[in-house]
């Protein structure tokens, strides 16, 4: 067991030899790694190999992590070299003492493989799965085998309901005065849908409370954070939300600032490196997230396209059924929109592209993106009305209004100064303007690939990389006409751009009239 005595160790029996820490900067998304000499007497006497799953103790803390293992200088054998997530786990300083055990076998295994093999998770199931995520306790192929069985499996509102109780009981969960909290979620998987920060600044400015929370990008070159990012600072502790929900009746903060849901986090990147979309995992993300920021009404708004998240108009029923029914279940009202996912809403995409193009439809620029400014008040007259604060049926008048007049854009400068200043975002120092190689029109856009050509430009990690598309489907194109232009930070990432649209020129595809 691991508190057996290190025999090849130096130290007096019964007694655990620690390891100095030493902290390496290496950022592993959340993952628990620990680094260790080939020769590490205290590993070997642990019968310890590469890749074993180890306890780490240190200052009262644990942490459970992947062992790796060196025979160059990166550690000494006397020292434990640490990931980023572990340091800050574990609290340490430099050159603190770890002890280093066999990892506890988890109790949530058995309900995980009786997912593997097609049973309903029950709460205390889904609890102590989610517990052991959150703990480190399990491994990435362990979360994986539970994501691709809650793939595999037709989703059940009663087990999708136990999901959501189980993530909302491990995070923070927060709660406002009043009847009404409004808020409003997009499924994603759309370049360019940038509606947030114009639906939260019409909305508060109307005199709602909206405490919106987003979340940075994973796979896709922006995410709402990201983009408000640019413009504002959105890493925000809960004391310092409540304060600027307070003051402005809402907020564009990070939520994973807040730790609202934690273990949907981790799962979700698994999720995407599995390339999976589930139906369940995906109604529980979304519904916990609001239910923990104390939401009472939301809107989801759902984009149906071939190369968009949600693919058909089947699918997103489903969907919509679901998050009503487990909604439900709460006491939270949840009202579903079905939107056109054929191509990008905005023009820009990428964090710095796309908060040009929010600024754009804010100060009421005539050359804002006028698909996003339609999106943006259809979605923000619907949270007007769920929220009661115009009668049905009025709610594309009051929230033209508002942001015609330029209330919303006065709200939205006055969130971003309460979270700690407003200012531009800035401007790639490198571009290419890809052209029309041929006359015709415009007949379909590729969302999927557009997004990984943004990706390759830079975004979202450089904020201003990405790509400004300007052509919509349907448009009439000559030779020679700019169909999109590619930005970057750096020379060398924006070859890799230029270099992927070489072999996938037809992501924007131009036929003859």
């Amino acid at each position: 067991m691991s508190d057996s005595t290190n025999r090849d160790a130096l130290g007096a029996p019964g007694e655990l030899v620690p390891l100095a820490a030493r902290r390496l900067g290496l950022h592993t998304q959340r993952e628990d790694v620990a680094i260790v000499h080939r020769d590490c007497s205290v590993a070997r006497s642990e019968g310890l190999s590469g890749r074993s799953r180890v306890e780490l103790r240190a200052n009262r803390k644990r942490a459970v992590a992947r062992l790796y293992q060196v025979d160059n200088g990166m550690v000494a054998p006397d020292s434990i070299g640490l990931s980023e997530s572990a340091w800050h786990k574990l609290r340490l300083d430099e050159g603190e003492g770890v002890t280093l055990h066999h990892a506890r076998d988890t109790g949530s295994m058995r309900a995980l493989r009786g997912k593997v093999y097609g049973h309903r998770l029950s709460q205390r199931d889904a609890s102590a799965i989610f517990r052991d995520i959150v703990d480190g306790k399990l491994s990435d192929v362990q979360i994986a085998a539970f994501v691709a069985a809650l793939a595999s499996h037709a989703p059940e509102r009663t087990e999708i309901t136990a999901l959501t109780h189980a993530m909302v009981a491990i995070g923070e969960r927060l709660s406002w005065p009043g009847e009404v909290v409004v808020d409003k979620h997009c499924v994603g998987g759309l370049p360019g849908n940038r509606t947030t920060p114009i639906v939260v600044s019409i909305v508060a400015a109307a005199g709602l409370t909206i405490p919106k929370t987003s979340s940075r990008a994973i796979t896709s070159p922006a995410g709402t954070a990201d983009t408000v990012e640019t413009m504002t600072r959105v890493d925000l502790g809960v004391k310092d939300m409540r304060r600027v929900v307070e003051q402005e009746g809402g907020c564009l903060v990070w939520g994973g600032g807040i730790d609202l849901s934690p273990a949907d986090d981790l799962l979700i990147r698994v999720e995407h490196e599995l390339e999976l979309d589930c139906t369940s995992q995906m109604v529980a993300s979304v519904l916990s997230k609001k239910i923990a920021a104390g939401s009472t009404h939301v809107l989801i708004d759902v984009p149906v396209g071939p190369t968009a998240k949600v693919r058909s108009r089947a699918d997103a029923d489903e969907l919509a059924m679901f998050m009503r029914g487990v909604g439900e279940a709460f006491g939270l009202t949840v009202r579903t929109v079905m939107s056109d996912g054929l191509q990008p809403v905005g023009d820009g995409i990428g964090p710095a592209l796309e908060a040009r193009d929010v600024l754009a439809v804010l100060e009421n620029d005539p050359h804002a993106p006028q698909e996003l400014r339609t999106r943006a008040l259809g979605l923000a007259a619907a949270v007007l009305e769920m929220g009661g604060a115009c009668a049905t049926g009025s709610g594309i008048g009051a929230a033209t209004a508002i942001l015609d007049e330029g209330r919303a854009l006065a709200k939205f400068m006055a969130i971003c100064e309460a979270q700690g200043g407003f200012r531009r975002p800035g401007i790639a120092p490198f571009t290419k303007v890809i052209e029309s190689e041929r006359p015709g029109h415009v007949a379909d856009i590729d969302n999927r690939r557009l997004a990984r050509l943004a990706k390759l430009a830079g975004a979202p990690q450089a904020p201003t990389a990405g790509v400004a598309l300007h052509v919509n489907l349907g448009d009439g194109i000559s030779r020679g006409q700019p169909l999109l232009t590619l930005h970057g930070e750096s020379r060398g990432e924006l070859d890799y751009a230029i270099d992927y649209y070489q072999t996938n020129t037809n992501l924007i595809e131009v036929r003859a009239k």
